[in-house]
């Protein structure tokens, strides 16, 4: 199946921790910030991802305990640039505040920083 129909079933289907998950990074509701769903990246369809930070939140089941390919998968991920964030289904369920402030601390440690501004007469300023 081609990932983009793939990704749009998968959008359809959601885990309860993934829709718990999601209810708070939708419309930017997670301190503003813009994230997708089940979007494809590579030859692999992430839970979520923030292309700004490159950041992607992966929501895991029991089919991922010990699960052979999520090392290889992440390894390609992070050589793209991004961290890769795992969380279990439970932990989510359970604790969905200290998820999100992982997620938001993940967000603003990636953050680019404000560009310093240029000394006074660099900026086309005259001297007074």
């Amino acid at each position: 199946m081609e990932s983009r129909t793939f990704a749009k079933q998968l959008r359809r289907t959601m885990t309860d921790a993934e829709h718990r998950l999601w209810k708070h990074p939708r419309a930017h509701r997670l301190d503003g910030q813009t994230f997708r769903r089940q979007q494809p990246i590579g030859p692999y369809i992430v839970d979520f991802a923030h292309f700004g930070a490159r950041v992607i939140v992966e929501a895991d089941g029991s089919q991922h305990a010990e699960s052979p390919t999520d090392p290889i998968r992440d390894a390609w991920l992070t050589e793209q640039g991004f961290v890769v964030l795992r969380f279990w289904n439970d932990e989510i369920l359970l604790h969905t505040d200290a998820v999100l402030e992982s997620i938001w601390r993940a967000l603003h440690a990636r953050a680019p920083s404000p560009p310093a501004p240029l000394p006074q007469g660099e900026r086309g300023e005259q001297p007074h």
